[in-house]
């Protein structure tokens, strides 16, 4: 089996929602096997750290994870038009990775969710993945073959698969949009089959 790292950060639960469909499509490839990875909060206080374990959810992500995974998924909540700040913070700590060229020709592909329908959700897509191609990663996005593409009223891009949760959180994630990450995690699988099959 070859594994796919889907790691994200989420506050709220709807990004951690579209990891877990993204996860399910890539399973659905014979072959592949996601690996669910988080990252933990970024505190405005030095001394402040997370618990090496986190409570719930996935595990928090380690550098040997992005090294072993064929491809990434990576997730983040619109903060500003931006990804959140843990997002970056771990990006930002990946400069051995990128040294060693680690992840270069591992195909990628971006998520979000934002509360409103216009919150920035396709800056957010576009600047998580400038880091990924820094690396030297293939973005691979939504073409718009996916029809769910051109019908969804809520999220969605050509970018990345997205959401819109609302202002408090209260809007579940539609059925395009579940339609959507499942494609997208379909389709990074495939592809990454494709590029880690010796020639």
């Amino acid at each position: 089996m070859q594994d796919l790292l889907v790691l994200y950060y989420s506050q709220h639960g709807a990004t951690r929602e579209l990891a877990r469909l993204i996860a399910r499509g890539i399973e659905s490839v014979p072959g592949c096997q996601a690996r669910l990875r988080t990252v933990p909060k970024v505190s405005a206080v030095c001394e402040a750290t997370e618990a090496a374990v986190p409570e719930a959810g996935a595990p928090y992500v380690e550098a040997a994870d992005l090294v072993e995974c064929i491809g990434l998924a990576l997730g983040s909540p619109t903060r500003f038009g931006n990804m959140a700040a843990a997002v970056k913070y771990f990006l930002d700590g990946t400069s051995p990775e990128w040294m060693q060229g680690a992840l270069a020709g591992k195909p990628a592909c971006v998520f979000t969710s934002s509360a409103s329908l216009h919150g920035g959700q396709e800056s957010t897509l576009l600047t998580m993945m400038v880091p990924l191609l820094h690396h030297g990663m293939l973005m691979v996005g939504l073409p718009y073959t996916e029809t769910a593409l051109t019908r969804t009223s809520t999220g969605g891009t050509p970018y990345g698969v997205s959401h819109v949760a609302g202002v408090r959180n209260e809007q579940a994630i539609s059925d395009d949009e579940k339609q959507l990450a499942l494609a997208q995690g379909r389709r990074l699988a495939e592809i990454a089959l494709r590029l880690a099959a010796p020639f």
